[in-house]
């Protein structure tokens, strides 16, 4: 017996086809920093499931802006390291 409900993880996928026809109008440039964007959507695929909300684009953005805040994060460390003279 088949399953009637598609796993998060298949939904993902078919929210990012749906947004095909944006990235394809993107320039070059910004569709490579698309495809890493909706690639930190699949990388918290798990915790999405687990939240289980009633709209799963929900989980994506949320796994998309939390992949970015760790960057900004990472980011601000290495400048302060730049600004207080501890990295090389």
């Amino acid at each position: 017996m088949g399953r009637t409900v598609p796993t998060y993880r298949m939904t993902l996928e078919s929210i990012i086809q749906s947004w095909s026809d944006y990235r394809r109008a993107l320039p070059k440039e910004d569709r490579d920093a698309f495809d890493r964007m909706v690639n930190r959507a699949r990388m918290h695929a798990s915790a999405s499931t687990y939240a289980a909300f009633p709209d799963p684009v929900e989980g994506a953005l949320l796994s998309i802006l939390l992949e970015q805040e760790k960057e900004i994060r990472r980011l601000r460390k290495k400048d302060e390291g730049l600004d207080t003279g501890l990295l090389p």
